[in-house]
């Protein structure tokens, strides 16, 4: 879905025409799919992940560890690919994780990742992601 279109202008009505109901909800009404039900909870191809909004490239495979969490789950994202924000929505203070390139919600970030690495875990979506194989 890449274009040359400012993505972060586009209508909420033409992302309901561009996305299916579930990607609506959980990219741009920021909702979140039920846990241990996503696609890609438990891929470990090689390859990369992009939004499924817009096309951008978010997470590289190598990236990718299992936190048994029930999503996916990354220690780093793409360098200037993910725009992080605070989000205080149900009363608690998280880090939402948004794409760059169209603002659409990815998921969260929180600080109990792998402390061998960043200690970052990215927990995303598997419904707002692509993913591209490197077969």
């Amino acid at each position: 879905m890449k274009d040359n279109k400012d993505l972060k202008n586009v209508t909420e009505g033409e992302w309901k025409k561009r996305l299916t109901p579930e990607q609506f909800n959980i990219l741009r009404e920021k909702g979140t799919e039920a846990p241990f039900s996503g696609r890609f909870y438990k891929n470990f191809e090689k390859g990369m992940y992009e939004c499924a909004a817009c096309g951008q490239e978010l997470f590289a495979s190598s990236t990718k560890f299992d936190s048994d969490c029930g999503w996916p789950s990354f220690d780093r994202s793409l360098e200037g690919n993910i725009e992080l924000k605070n989000d205080n929505s149900l009363g608690i203070q998280r880090t939402e994780a948004l794409c760059s390139n169209c603002g659409s919600h990815l998921g969260h970030v929180f600080d109990d990742g792998p402390k061998e690495t960043t200690g970052k875990r990215f927990c995303i979506n598997s419904i707002s992601l692509n993913f591209t194989s490197y077969k």
